[in-house]
């Protein structure tokens, strides 16, 4: 208990999951409530963690041959209503623009005028708006495939919402193609799923398990939805990205047409496929812990953060001067094919507190060099994936040469950590009264943490998703990878080829 007590951040994981979340954000000074209900203020070191993950998603989405575009944040009502299920999949969470101007009225306040001839709906995702631009685009086969991302803001109105998991702006990339063929459409929506977990198992250290949707989970308007989910430390899944394979309904709503090799006008074939700042809140819940943010050293906005320590000012200028050697070495090291990002705290704060700080960021190594370090030539260096009090002292040489395999450690110890949690909360239920069991928990006021990933036999039909609603349930997907199983539905008895993931979901 005592081990307890002394967390940086209160309360532990174990002892309010989502109070948790909300306070290692704080600590980690990365994102705020504004003063829009429902939005957010993302702060330096939020945004810096969103730009490395732009940086590395951008790159690899221009090494599979897109390019970046920007379409109107403003969509014509009728463009939703082209597409029936899409608008009713989004109606509900959608912003509207009636008016165009503001004057002040009698009563001395401002007050909407000049209505709009038809309202625009604040962009909740572009596939109609786009899809009418690419209607224009497309004339012959010759102009396919059309290969389209654009990273942007989206509004969708949320009643309750929770900093980068659920906010009703937020940021993220569309990717939107057009095809010639089926087949081509369908190889662009699973390339895209590939990206997404390379990204998230190889940069984020997030193991995730790519699979396709089930019917009621399906994004509007698709004919198949896939995802990554990955499980957070509270055995909940996350869905941490999406790619639809639209079919034609999207072209048949937007009039994208072409004339094919034998002179046919036929409908073309499209995709959409998108992540967002849903990746920063399932980072912090996959790696955190009770002292802060934990960050994965190929996404963190500083590798080393050098604490600077003296008592007097002939002292100050010593270590001062050490320090910036220390950079620069460091600086000239690579890590991840960049050179290793450092920083130096110079603040005239408490060490101890500047100490923390950096816990609480999440930095994934930490240094601190004072007078004796000096003399006898060594860092002393504190490691995020290592509990705060354990301290490493090694000749400066060794680190500065070390520091890029340190870091390599570090990533690779975060996702192995992460993918032995997950497995340790999966287990393959065949039974309902195991089943129920499994999910449901001891204490209904005040759940403790419970359940997992339940890998059961699965058909989908409407009964599997009414069974599952009172437990909270859902089926995450169908795996994409693994060998098929015959067997028989959780729910309903009817034969099955392969097992789902079920979990409960943010």
């Amino acid at each position: 208990m005592a081990e307890e007590l002394q967390t940086a951040i209160r309360p532990t994981r174990q002892e309010d999951y989502p109070e948790w979340y909300q306070q290692v954000i704080r600590a980690a000074d990365m994102a705020e409530p504004s003063d829009v209900r429902g939005c957010m203020v993302i702060k330096p070191w939020g945004y810096a963690l969103w730009e490395n993950i732009q940086r590395v998603l951008d790159r690899k989405f221009k090494e599979t041959g897109h390019e970046n575009a920007y379409f109107p944040l403003f969509i014509p009502l009728s463009f939703l209503q082209k597409e029936a299920e899409h608008v009713e999949g989004f109606a509900k969470e959608c912003a509207v623009v009636t008016h165009h101007r503001l004057e002040t009225g009698p009563d001395g306040k401002l007050r909407p005028v000049g209505e709009l001839e038809e309202p625009l709906v604040v962009r909740p995702t572009s596939e109609t708006i786009i899809g009418a631009t690419f209607s224009r685009w497309v004339q012959s086969y010759r102009d396919l495939p059309i290969l389209i991302n654009q990273w942007a803001n989206v509004v969708r109105w949320e009643m309750r919402t929770r900093m980068f998991l659920r906010t009703t702006e937020f940021l993220w990339q569309e990717g939107h193609t057009v095809h010639a063929t089926a087949e081509e459409a369908m190889a662009e929506t699973r390339r895209m799923l590939d990206v997404y977990a390379d990204f998230a198992e190889q940069y984020m250290a997030m193991p995730v398990i790519k699979g396709e949707k089930p019917a009621a989970e399906r994004f509007p308007g698709a004919v198949a939805t896939f995802s990554i989910e990955a499980i957070m430390q509270d055995r909940k899944a996350l869905q941490a990205g999406t790619s639809h394979f639209l079919g034609q309904n999207f072209a048949k709503a937007q009039n994208i047409k072409f004339q094919d090799a034998n002179g046919q006008e036929v409908y073309a074939w499209t995709t959409s496929w998108g992540v967002s700042t849903r990746l920063i809140g399932a980072l912090i819940m996959t790696h955190s812990d009770d002292n802060g943010l934990v960050l994965p050293p190929r996404l963190a906005p500083v590798h080393v953060v050098i604490l600077p320590i003296y008592r007097s000012d002939a002292d100050r200028s010593r270590v001062l001067d050490a320090c910036q050697s220390l950079r620069q070495q460091l600086e000239a090291q690579q890590y991840d094919g960049q050179p290793v990002r450092v920083r130096i705290d110079q603040r005239d704060i408490r060490g101890g507190e500047k100490l923390w700080e950096y816990i609480k960021k999440g930095v994934p190594i930490r240094i601190e060099l004072g007078p004796k370090d000096l003399e006898k030539n060594v860092v002393c260096m504190g490691r995020r994936d290592q509990s705060p009090r354990q301290k490493h002292f090694l000749p400066q040489a060794e680190f500065v040469a070390r520091a890029p395999e340190l870091l390599a450690e570090i990533q690779k110890n975060l996702f192995q950590r992460a993918l032995e949690f997950r497995e340790s909360v999966t287990v393959r239920i065949d039974r309902w009264e195991d089943f129920r069991a499994f999910f449901t928990p001891k204490n209904e006021e005040k759940p403790e943490i419970h359940g997992g990933v339940a890998m059961c036999h699965f058909a989908d039909t409407p009964e599997v998703q009414e069974k599952l609603a009172p437990l909270k349930v859902t089926v995450r997907c169908v795996p994409l990878e693994g060998e098929e199983e015959p067997g028989r539905c959780l729910v309903t008895g009817r034969p099955s080829r392969r097992r789902a993931v079920f979990a409960k979901a943010y």
